[in-house]
C-alpha cells in the first residue's frame, strides 16, 4: 500500500474542494441582494473553511512529496476514492460549523445552533445525493445564511459530477485515473464512450454542467430568480433534492416548472454514455439500450398505477392533479431526487407503499442516480430464470445475455446476488440498529401514535441508503431529520448515505485489517 500517493492525492482533493467554495462567496456580498448582518458570517465561515481546506491538502501533500511519478494501483484507488469521500465529508461541514447556521428554533424561538453530528449529516447528505436535510428554516437568513444555502446545494454538484471524476478531468493520470473513475462511478457497468480517460471524463463533466446550465435558464425564464435557478439545478441534475425553501418545488405552485424539473430528473438518470452518443446525432444507441427502455416502461408503469389508484381512493378529484402530482412524485422517488410537490404521505397505502418499494430502483447505470439501479434487476431476474431452469434441465448449459450479448464474465452471477445480498443485510441491519437508539419519545412528543416508529424508522434507512431524502411518517415530505438522536445521524444515517452513493464495497473495504497490509 502506497501510503504517500494516497496522502498526496488527498491533499490536492482537500484543495479542490476549499478552492471550490470561492463559487459560493459571492452570494454573500450586497451586489446580489444580501445585506452585511445575516451574510458576514456565512462569508467568514466559508473563508475559515478554505483555510482549514488549505491547511489539510496542504499537510497531506506534504506527506506525499516523495510520490511523484509513482504508479496509483487497484487497493490505492479504492482507497482514495473512500477516504476521499469521508474527508469530502467533514471538509464540507465546515461551513455550517464556523458560519454558526443554526439547524432550527427551539420552543423559545431561540436559534439552536448545528452541532457536530448535524454538520456531518448535512453534508454527507449533500456530497451523497441524498437530499436528507436537518434544517427546519431555510427561508430565514438569521438561521442559514444565503452563502451557506448556495455550498449547501453545490455540495450536490461536487457530489453529483463525482470527486474523481472531476479530479481525473482536472489531471488525467492515465491508467491510474481510469481507476479511479471505475471505483468511483456507480453500476456494475461502466463503459466509457470515449477510450481516452481524460476525454471520457471530461465528456462525463460537459454534460453534467450543461445539463445544469440549460436547467438553470429554463427556470430563470419561468420567472425564478437566478439564486434559486442554479440551486434548484445542482439538486435535479445531481438528483439530490436540496431546495432552498422548505415546501421545495411545491413552493413554486407551477405546473411548468414541474414538468420542466421532471423531464431534467429523468434525462439525469439516464447513462450519461448514452447522453454522449445521442449528442453525437446517434439516437440509436439511446432508444435500442435494454436497460434505458426497461427504466422508462417502470416509471410509466408505476406512474399509471399510483395515478389510477389517487382517483381511485379520491385523493384527487381532478384527473389533471392526480396526473401532475402522481406523475412528479414518482419520478422523483425513482430518480432519488427527492423532489416535493405534495405530501405523498397523506396518499393511499397503496400509492405510499408502492413509492416506499421505488425507493430500491434507482436509475441507470453511469448515471448520477443512486439505489441499486435497473441493469442489476435486469440482470438478476435473468439469472432467476437461468437458475429455474436448471431445476428441471441440470444440464443445460446457457450465458446471460444483455443487449443480444452473452456476458461471459463468471463471477456475474455471484456478484449481483451478492450485491442484493448485503443491500438487504445493511437495511435489517440499520432499522434494528435505529429503533433501538430511537426512544419512543421522539413520536410522543410529536404527537405521533408510537406504533408507527418500526415503518418510519424502516423508510429513514430506505430513503438515506437509496439516496431519496424524504420518507414516510416523521421523516415525511413535509418532516425532515431534525428529529433524530444525534447518535442515529452520526452512527447510522450518515454512513447509509455514504454507503448507498459508493455501492457498499469501497466503503466498507476500509475496515478491513487485510487491505492495509502488504505493499
Amino acid at each position: 500500500m502506497n501510503r504517500r500517493l494516497i496522502c498526496r492525492l488527498l491533499g490536492v482533493i482537500a484543495l479542490l474542494i476549499g478552492g471550490s467554495m470561492v463559487l459560493s462567496l459571492p452570494w454573500a456580498l450586497p451586489v446580489f441582494g444580501q445585506t452585511e448582518e445575516f451574510e458576514a458570517a456565512g462569508f467568514f465561515g466559508l473563508l475559515g473553511s478554505m483555510v482549514v481546506c488549505g491547511l489539510v491538502g496542504g499537510v497531506l501533500m506534504f506527506f506525499g512529496r516523495r510520490s511523484r511519478g509513482q504508479s496509483l494501483f487497484r487497493r490505492e484507488s479504492i482507497a482514495v476514492v473512500g477516504l476521499s469521500w469521508l474527508m469530502a465529508t467533514l471538509l464540507g461541514a465546515m461551513p455550517y460549523w464556523l458560519s454558526g447556521t443554526c439547524s432550527a428554533l427551539d420552543a423559545d424561538r431561540q436559534p439552536v445552533r448545528m452541532d457536530v453530528a448535524d454538520g456531518i449529516f448535512e453534508s454527507a447528505s449533500g456530497f451523497s445525493g441524498t437530499g436528507a436535510t436537518i434544517l427546519t428554516e431555510l427561508e430565514n437568513p438569521k438561521l442559514v445564511p444565503r452563502a451557506i444555502l448556495f455550498w449547501r446545494s453545490q455540495t450536490h454538484f461536487l457530489g453529483g459530477l463525482g470527486i474523481m471524476v472531476l479530479f481525473v478531468a482536472i489531471l488525467g493520470m492515465g491508467s491510474a485515473g481510469k481507476s479511479l473513475m471505475l471505483t468511483e462511478m456507480p453500476g456494475p457497468s461502466q463503459e466509457s464512450p470515449d477510450a481516452r480517460t481524460q476525454r471520457a471524463a471530461w465528456n462525463f463533466a460537459m454534460i453534467f454542467i450543461g445539463l445544469c446550465l440549460l436547467l438553470t435558464l429554463l427556470l430563470r425564464i419561468q420567472g425564478v430568480t437566478w439564486f434559486d435557478s442554479l440551486c434548484h439545478a445542482f439538486g435535479t441534475v445531481a438528483t439530490g433534492g436540496f431546495s432552498t425553501y422548505n415546501d421545495s418545488i411545491e413552493h413554486f405552485r407551477s405546473a411548468g416548472i414541474e414538468m420542466t424539473i421532471t423531464l431534467f430528473m429523468i434525462l439525469a438518470c439516464t447513462n450519461f454514455a448514452l447522453l454522449y452518443c445521442l449528442l453525437l446525432r446517434r439516437p440509436g444507441k439511446l432508444l435500442g439500450d435494454v436497460e434505458f427502455r426497461v427504466y422508462l416502461i417502470i416509471m410509466c408503469t408505476v406512474a399509471a398505477a399510483v395515478i389510477v389508484s389517487l382517483l381511485l381512493a379520491g385523493d384527487f378529484d381532478s384527473p389533471m392533479e392526480a396526473g401532475r402530482f402522481g406523475l412528479f412524485q414518482v419520478v422523483s422517488i425513482m430518480t432519488n431526487t427527492g423532489f416535493g410537490t405534495y405530501d405523498f404521505d397523506k396518499w393511499n397505502n397503496f400509492s405510499r407503499a408502492i413509492l416506499l418499494l421505488l425507493m430500491f430502483v434507482g436509475g441507470c447505470a453511469g448515471s448520477t442516480s443512486c439505489s441499486i439501479k435497473v441493469i442489476r434487476y435486469i440482470l438478476f431476474f435473468k439469472i432467476l430464470r437461468l437458475e429455474l431452469e436448471h431445476v428441471f434441465h441440470p444440464s443445460v448449459v446457457r450465458a446471460v445475455r444483455f443487449g443480444g450479448r452473452p456476458l461471459e464474465d463468471p463471477e456475474l452471477r455471484k456478484d449481483v446476488t451478492f450485491y442484493f445480498g448485503m443491500i438487504l443485510l445493511i437495511f435489517v441491519v440499520a432499522w434494528i440498529a435505529l429503533v433501538a437508539i430511537e426512544p419512543d419519545s421522539t413520536w410522543t412528543e410529536d404527537a405521533r401514535p408510537v406504533q408507527d416508529k418500526l415503518l418510519d424508522c424502516a423508510s429513514a434507512v430506505a430513503a438515506t441508503l437509496n439516496g431519496v431524502g424524504p420518507g414516510l411518517g416523521i421523516v415525511g415530505e413535509s418532516e425532515n431529520y431534525a428529529h433524530f438522536h444525534w447518535c442515529s445521524k452520526f452512527f447510522v444515517l450518515t454512513w447509509l448515505m455514504l454507503l448507498g452513493r459508493l455501492e457498499v464495497f469501497v466503503l466498507l473495504v476500509l475496515f478491513v485489517p487485510r487491505f492495509w497490509q502488504g505493499k
